[in-house]
């Protein structure tokens, strides 16, 4: 039988095209392993972190520091604390922490702080405590305890108490920092038109949630870090350093008021980093 000479080289053509398809494909399988071996091996993924905002204060100071954790590749979810007890708010935060897939770097601001440490016990996804201008409360140890335990707060005096009917019908408090007196009390690095909005938005703290002791602390199981805020007018610095202390947490210092997420986002970045970086 006679054959078509086009026929023959465009069927000469599709053998040596399908013959050399096969030796790659070949190569592939035999080379790719071994380069996949020379890789870098897979690493546990970059935790969440969880931001609990304090007294007189909301989600939203957390902002400069959630821009920077979320430019570094980090997952954040900013709590809004209730502010209304002890145990009912670390109850909250002990509920929205399971929902949180993986690792989690944990801080929290002041009081939340106290939230953070009730909260993490027991849950073994949180890593890391990280803790700034903040409690650090033993068992049974309140804030009101903590914040007189040495000179230097002038909060008292600056306070509005408010009364109020609670949820059960009994009567308490709910405690402001006066509008004239929040910028020098909370926040006398912030810019003066940032401070008036914050006093202006500041979510009150109830009297029996600052007064109420702490359960088992969650520092005395999980590494923790915390930041010192030296020209803090609502924490003493010397209080800061003593629970750090006796906590054995990794300490850092900065000049800052109260309200240093907002003053020092930068540094509270780099705190929180070097957590989740050691942890992971």
């Amino acid at each position: 039988m006679s054959r078509n000479p086009r026929t023959s080289r465009a069927r000469s053509a599709l053998t040596a095209l399908a013959g050399a398809s096969i030796a790659a494909g070949l190569l592939a399988t035999t080379v790719a392993p071994a380069t996949a071996d020379k890789g870098t091996p897979d690493q546990e993924p970059k935790p969440t972190v969880v931001l609990v905002h304090g007294a007189f204060a909301d989600s939203t100071s957390w902002n400069g520091v959630i821009s920077r954790l979320r430019h570094d590749g980090y997952r954040v979810v900013a709590v809004a604390n209730p502010l209304r007890s002890l145990s009912g708010d670390s109850a909250y935060l002990k509920n929205i922490l399971p929902g949180i897939d993986g690792p989690i770097v944990l801080a929290g601001h002041s009081y939340g702080a106290s939230v953070i440490s009730n909260a993490a016990t027991g849950n073994g996804n949180v890593r890391a405590l990280v803790y700034l201008a903040a409690f650090l409360p033993e068992k049974g140890e309140s804030a009101v305890d903590l914040s007189g335990k040495f000179p230097g707060s002038t909060l008292g005096a600056a306070l509005r108490p408010v009364p109020i009917t609670n949820a059960d019908g009994s009567q308490g408090t709910d405690l402001y920092i006066q509008n004239d007196k929040f910028r020098h009390q909370f926040a006398a690095d912030v810019p003066r038109n940032k401070t008036e909005l914050m006093a202006v938005t500041q979510r009150p703290v109830t009297e029996a949630a600052l007064a109420e002791g702490a359960a088992e602390p969650a520092w005395k199981t999980i590494p923790s870090w915390v930041l010192v805020a030296t020209s803090d007018l609502n924490i003493p610095p010397a209080a800061q350093e003593f629970m750090a202390e006796r906590a054995g947490a990794h300490t850092t210092q900065v000049r800052a008021s109260h309200a240093v997420s907002v003053s020092r986002p930068g540094t509270v970045t780099e705190v929180i980093e070097e957590a989740a970086r050691a942890v992971r």
